[in-house]
């Protein structure tokens, strides 16, 4: 999920379920944190009405994703239908390992991945593809591995980077919300496993 360059320099979930009603509804959301000083609220913009196709099932959620992520240097990217995606609150959390062996994370909100990947898309041409996904459900909440190449241009016959995004998925009887994306790319000494598509 992202650049392979975003996620480097994103390195160094919880998420407040609502009900059925209030996901359907969502025009705004806000977030509480504690400080030292007491608790303070952060409003994060509205969530746009998401494309009915895009979110009608986990498949057409997760290729709206790749979709919106992919494309030509200085193409803007449709950053609203992004938004349409998430759960508000929704996290985006990229793990890597350090030279020193010790993996960290970074725990991202949508508009972070916003804010920090749209001047790196606007510069380099990038195009990520799903090519293999394992399922599992439980009522209403699914987890996939969903294995994915990245690509300078769409062209290009070999990806410069592979790896797995978890997707964590919602149905809220009406339409999939992601509510995390969390995401390890392939390493030398980390090679994707056959059942995922390696």
């Amino acid at each position: 999920m992202g650049l392979a360059t975003l996620r480097t320099l994103l390195l160094p979930c919880a998420v407040v379920l609502l009900s059925a009603p209030q996901l359907a509804a969502a025009r705004g959301s806000t977030a509480t944190s504690s400080t030292a000083s007491g608790t303070s609220t952060v409003s994060t913009p509205a969530t746009p009405a998401a494309r009915p196709a895009d979110v009608a099932s986990m498949d057409a959620i997760m290729k709206a994703v790749y979709d919106v992520i992919s494309g030509p240097a200085g193409q803007p990217r449709d950053w609203d239908r992004l938004r349409s995606l998430f759960v508000p609150g929704a996290r985006l959390i990229p793990a890597h390992t350090g030279k020193d062996g010790v993996t960290m994370t970074r725990v991202l909100s949508v508009e972070d991945y916003i804010r920090l990947g749209e001047p790196i898309v606007r510069k380099e041409g990038f195009f990520e593809r799903e090519v293999h996904h394992t399922v599992d459900r439980f009522g209403n909440i699914a987890q996939v591995f969903d294995t994915y190449e990245s690509r300078h241009a769409a062209t290009d016959a070999k990806p410069f980077q592979r790896g797995i995004n978890s997707f964590q998925l919602l149905f809220d009887g009406h339409r999939w919300w992601i509510v995390t994306i969390y995401w390890q790319a392939e390493r030398p000494d980390l090679p994707i496993p056959k059942r995922y598509g390696g």
